[in-house]
């Protein structure tokens, strides 16, 4: 299996203050294969979030490489990014950002429709597939208004999948959520995982990375342990099980 994301050396500082820097990313290394289900844990402060939007291109680090596919991106133009961004990934947040003023298949249809060339109609069928597939197709003309956060961070995840991206990008995504609607939001990013899709996210609730099938622990702007366990499959009877081992590694490590 191939990486479809690669980062040597990668460095984040910021400058708070004349000649004081805080130094938020220190010489990362990081490789994640295609179809990989990758998650993010690590105390709060440790550079999580900031990795996330530096491998995504979504952030300018400071130095070091990041491959997208096999190609060098951290040294593309803005436009050039935004178009990669655009074509080839996906984003859900803890902060939905859906447009208050479109319905929710609306919302869904409006990455697609971003290109000139779009055919409306096609992607207003591709976005209706999308919600009948997470089961919640009668609320495609309400507002968000109208929709519970669970809801509307499905119609988040239809979002991230309208223009079939390689990778989806979760920033705590069920970071807002009650359990239940979290583990309704995990088994779907799951099934679409299985369907061959490679996500990376970040989150603090062990429950969450459980689901997922490689964990990646951050310490001070470092990757400084990883936890490889099998793919997660909603069949599984021994999520119990997974949870524990994880939360006693997670211990370990000074979680």
């Amino acid at each position: 299996m191939s990486n479809i994301l690669e980062a040597r050396s990668m460095n984040k500082k910021v400058e708070l203050v004349k000649n004081h820097e805080l130094h938020i990313l220190k010489d990362v290394n990081l490789e994640i294969e295609e179809g990989e289900f990758v998650s993010v844990m690590g105390p709060s402060g440790s550079g999580k979030s900031t990795l996330l939007y530096n491998v995504s291109g979504m952030d300018r680090m400071t130095s070091g490489s990041v491959k997208f596919k096999g190609s060098e991106i951290s040294t593309l133009k803005e436009e050039e990014l935004a178009k990669i961004r655009l074509s080839h990934m996906g984003f859900i947040f803890q902060d939905i950002n859906l447009l208050k003023n479109l319905s929710l298949i609306d919302n869904v249809m409006f990455p697609a429709l971003v290109s000139k060339d779009a055919d409306k109609d096609a992607v207003h069928q591709k976005a209706k597939k999308l919600l009948e597939m997470i089961d919640i197709e009668k609320l495609a003309d309400h507002n968000i208004t109208q929709a519970s956060g669970g809801q509307l961070q499905r119609v988040a995840i239809c979002r991230a999948l309208i223009n079939d991206p390689d990778i989806i990008f979760g920033d705590e995504p069920t970071g807002a959520l009650d359990s239940k609607a979290s583990g309704e939001v995990m088994s779907i990013l799951a099934e679409i995982n299985k369907q061959g899709t490679t996500i990376m996210i970040v989150t603090h609730d062990a429950k969450v990375a459980a689901k997922t099938e490689r964990v990646l622990f951050m310490v001070d702007g470092d990757i400084v342990a990883q936890k490889k366990m099998r793919k997660y499959d909603e069949q599984d009877r021994d999520i119990k099980v997974r949870e524990e081992i994880l939360m006693k590694w997670l211990v370990e490590n000074g979680f």
